[in-house]
């Protein structure tokens, strides 16, 4: 394979893009945070939370707003890595509303198959033992799954697929590569659990998951490209870092 997928050099190149667009990245987050929180509170404040269909459309409108927050950071970060030599407009970086509802719809897709398990499960509380011998072959096939479908969100705004062709997409891609995904994953899972567990005893460091949560998604989407660009057997130019 010409230029075979590499855990350090991912890394390294997720390193390259946040430094080089620093400023341009940490606004966008800081912006997404201060507005998702302003609107929850504005939110909770029209919506009984008391009242079913208040509390239904409230989550919706949220998880709408998180949607699109989502993919524009997933547009932003594949906008800077394709424009590094030259100037981007601020209209690049806006989610299509096609690519707003294909993610809500893989992941209502997905809620409805979790809520399905769960009654399912819970039906077999007369059969304990077979209740929990499901409940652990599911889990592994559910992480097993998981760990496959995890580039539909970048499938969806980097290649514009809809919904079942992103997860089919994401599933081709991981296939051969499952074991470095999972290191790559507990590299980020490390990101984001460490600033919130010493959080617990210095607040200030919660500040810096300001920082971290882009960088992990960065991570994610230079690992999508990376694994697009081995499967085509070609080098790619974003891995050219100093």
């Amino acid at each position: 394979m010409y230029h075979p997928f590499s855990i350090i050099e991912t890394l390294k190149t997720s390193w390259h893009i946040l430094k080089g667009n620093f400023v341009t990245i940490i606004v966008y987050s800081a912006v997404t945070f201060l507005l998702l929180g302003i609107l929850s509170v504005a939110l909770a404040f029209t919506f009984s939370p008391d009242d079913f269909t208040s509390t239904m459309i409230f989550s919706f409108i949220m998880l709408f707003i998180q949607a699109y927050s989502t993919l524009g950071l997933y547009k932003l970060i594949f906008t800077v890595i394709d424009s590094e030599y030259y100037e981007f407009e601020f209209s690049q970086i806006i989610p299509t509303i096609k690519m707003v509802l294909s993610y809500l719809a893989v992941v209502f897709l997905l809620a409805f198959i979790v809520t399905n398990y769960n009654i399912g499960v819970n039906m077999l509380e007369p059969y304990e033992d077979l209740q929990n011998l499901v409940m652990i072959i599911s889990t592994i096939v559910g992480l097993y799954l998981a760990f496959r479908i995890m580039f539909f969100n970048t499938f969806i705004v980097d290649d514009h697929s809809g919904p079942f062709e992103s997860l089919k997409q994401s599933f081709a891609l991981t296939k051969g590569y499952l074991l470095k995904i999972i290191s790559i994953l507990g590299i980020i899972l490390l990101l984001i659990a460490l600033p919130i567990a010493l959080s617990n005893f210095y607040p200030i460091i919660s500040i810096a998951i300001l920082f971290t949560y882009p960088f992990v998604n960065i991570v994610l989407a230079v690992t999508y490209r990376k694994l697009v660009y081995s499967h085509m057997d070609v080098d790619d130019s974003v891995a050219e870092t100093d």
